[in-house]
């Protein structure tokens, strides 16, 4: 018997790992079912620095996905198949098959049909904001919010019954959310050397002082540091995406505790009250 089921749902390759890796590899170690979703195959991603060009680069960061997952531990994998739909004005969204085009009851009932297959106490996605305005991001978190509330419906998608799936709606909703207080001071020493946080990262395509203004309160902290290795294994998989770097830099193991030892979330249902104080556990 599993303690319980957690169920993570993101848009590419990479977000599982350059996220929450360590909070799925933790449940993982403590004896729960965590299934991890992913929209796409990451087709828009911009290769890191020094990477060598390929022909398909979908393949190549489906390949660094399944790595990830076993590095993490995870026991199911569940691919949409859409195609990444790329940053604002990018002309991979008006690709037929990107993510965003996808009809919106065709994802939600996808969704819907794996909830109520794996019947998860937990979902964890995106914000709204989808962490810094990615399109697929916030798409996601759109799909995955209705498919959470309409899973326990039994007037929602009756066709499931077909396959012997019955309503069920899972007990609780998150969502990723930036650590404001940590993020600050590092903010802060950017803005002094000049950088624009409008316009961040290699592509200039980030609005950072969006995402601060679209974050979300930090509801539950979750220390990870007992699989920070795990989540830092899961991250170099993604080489094609730099996800090498928190090893490269061969910071002591203390400092790494400090920077990747504890994960943030919101927890949007059952809505966190005022007063409550910070949680330390998904399933409590």
């Amino acid at each position: 018997m599993t303690r319980g089921t957690l169920l993570a749902a993101f848009a590419h390759p990479d977000d599982e790992a350059f996220g929450p890796g360590g909070t799925l590899a933790l449940y993982v170690l403590r004896g729960y079912m965590v299934h991890l979703i992913c929209a796409t195959r990451g087709e828009a991603g911009s290769l890191a620095w020094g990477t060598e060009p390929v022909a398909d680069l979908g393949t190549l960061r489906e390949s660094e996905l399944r790595c990830a997952v076993k590095a993490l531990g995870l026991h199911g994998l569940h691919l949409l198949g859409y195609r990444d739909s790329g940053m604002p004005g990018s002309p991979d969204q008006d690709h037929p098959a990107a993510f965003i085009r996808a009809p919106f009851e065709e994802v939600v009932g996808r969704l819907v049909m794996l909830i109520r297959e794996l019947r998860p106490d937990v979902v964890l996605t995106f914000d709204p904001y989808g962490g810094y305005g990615h399109p697929d991001h916030i798409y996601m978190h759109q799909v995955v919010r209705e498919a959470f509330e309409r899973a326990g419906d039994p007037e929602a998608f009756p066709e499931h019954r077909a396959h012997g799936l019955r309503p069920y709606r899972p007990a609780r909703l998150y969502y990723t959310t930036l650590p404001l207080e940590r993020l600050r001071p590092f903010l802060a020493i950017l803005r002094i050397f000049g950088v624009d946080l409008r316009r961040f990262g290699r592509n200039r395509d980030i609005d950072l002082e969006a995402a601060l203004r679209s974050a979300l309160p930090v509801t539950t902290r979750i220390d990870v540091r007992v699989v920070l290795d795990r989540k830092e294994r899961a991250a170099a998989c993604h080489r094609s995406q730099g996800g090498g770097w928190m090893r490269q830099f061969r910071l002591p193991a203390f400092v790494r505790r400090i920077l990747w030892g504890v994960e943030t979330f919101h927890r949007a249902i059952p809505p966190f009250r005022s007063g409550e104080p910070i949680e330390k556990d998904l399933f409590s």
